[in-house]
């Protein structure tokens, strides 16, 4: 089975989409393994954008993602990662299709709502950021 992190972000928390998020994962079928609300350090977002680091958004988005409560969640199944993906959409609001997390609720591309790992090694370097204890 593969695991992936989801988190859903200081924009959908303050809008009250937890539990939209939650439910549609539910609804899935897609196992929560883990989950936890918690305010980021600037330490911790800075290791998760790492890769972005020298980029102009880099910045913005460390700024944006511990600019309030996040909730982190680890999720598991078959193909999770490109399912958990499929149903956030794009970053771009203008491409993110309807029924999508983010074709649903975002408006911006850098408050998206939602960010999702995009392979197996993004994932287990993010899971292993957030999450110290996890089977």
């Amino acid at each position: 089975m593969e695991r992936t992190l989801l988190i859903i972000k200081p924009d959908a928390v303050e809008r009250k989409l937890i539990g939209e998020i939650i439910q549609r994962v539910e609804r899935k079928g897609l196992e929560i393994k883990a989950l936890k609300m918690e305010n980021i350090t600037v330490e911790r977002a800075e290791k998760h954008y790492e890769i972005h680091k020298g980029k102009e958004f880099y910045n913005g988005l460390i700024e944006f993602i511990t600019s309030g409560p996040v909730v982190l969640m680890v999720l598991e199944g078959k193909d999770c990662i490109s399912i958990v993906r499929h149903m956030a959409g794009s970053t771009s609001p203008v491409d993110a299709v309807p029924g999508t997390i983010r074709g649903d609720f975002s408006m911006d591309t850098l408050r998206n709502i939602v960010h999702t790992s995009d392979s197996v090694e993004t994932s287990t370097r993010e899971i292993k950021n957030f999450f110290k204890n996890i089977d």
